[in-house]
């Protein structure tokens, strides 16, 4: 097996239906995997599926709220009973909800530690026995720069996603005799619909702080996933991975 094919192995990637985790889900796909994807819409879902497959690649939809852990907790228990166990568990949905902190009220802060925290805990739980029982797995947390620098008017989101690289570095060490690693990537500014909205001032002012000098992509971060779950990264584990064109080492 070549080192970055996936041939046989089930990935399942929240989030999957836009943006980062739709690029991932269509690498995977590509490289072989078998690719569930999971997004609170039906259509979106079935809309990368449906890519997946037109790129001659296999992948089912599976419409789930994430940040509902009875909901997760079930699907879980559903996608286990179909495939026996995911290999590859990519944890990338996440929502922004921004405010200043003396303005942020309970449901912004609870939203988005729900969904960008809580769905980590909740997936990997549900998902990891299995994985032990195979002595094999892959989990693959995409967090985000600003956990490393953080972000004024983003408490919430730094906070989600300092503790997602904090439970993955705990998750590596439990997991680790069993064969399966545990990795976090915490993507820079990476060009979508969100970035393209930003003013020109506002971007001049970020690539001011991208020593590159200009946004990545999402191919950027979906490539990162792709080795980082195959086997020539067996002996990596707890890391987090920045994809931010240099941004956080300034």
């Amino acid at each position: 097996m070549a080192v970055l094919e996936h041939d046989g192995r089930v990935a399942l990637v929240t989030g999957a239906s836009r943006g980062i985790g739709r690029a991932i889900a269509l690498r995977l796909g590509k490289s072989g995997a078998r690719v569930i994807c999971v997004s609170r819409s039906e259509a979106s879902a079935s809309q990368t599926v449906g890519e997946i497959v037109a790129d001659g690649g296999s992948a089912d939809p599976l419409v789930v709220d994430v940040g509902d852990m009875d909901a997760v907790k079930s699907a879980c228990a559903d996608v286990l009973s179909i495939y026996g166990a995911v290999d590859i568990l990519v944890n990338c949905a996440g929502i922004t909800r921004d405010n200043l902190l003396l303005r942020m009220d309970d449901s912004q802060w609870n939203e988005v530690l729900r969904t960008d925290l809580d769905s980590c805990f909740s997936w990997t739980r549900g998902l990891c026995r299995a994985m032990m029982q195979k002595r094999w797995g892959r989990i693959i947390t995409i967090a985000s720069v600003i956990a490393l620098i953080g972000n004024a008017g983003q408490a919430n989101y730094s906070a989600a996603k300092a503790g997602a690289i904090a439970f993955t570095k705990s998750v590596a060490r439990e997991l680790a005799t069993r064969g399966i690693t545990a990795n976090a990537i915490a993507p820079g500014f990476i060009e979508t619909d969100m970035t393209a909205a930003l003013k020109e001032s506002i971007r001049e002012k970020i690539l001011g702080q991208i020593p590159v000098n200009y946004f990545g992509t999402v191919d950027d971060v979906a490539t990162a996933v792709e080795f980082l779950a195959s086997d020539g990264a067996r002996y990596i584990t707890g890391v987090t991975l920045r994809v931010d064109g240099g941004m956080a080492m300034c």
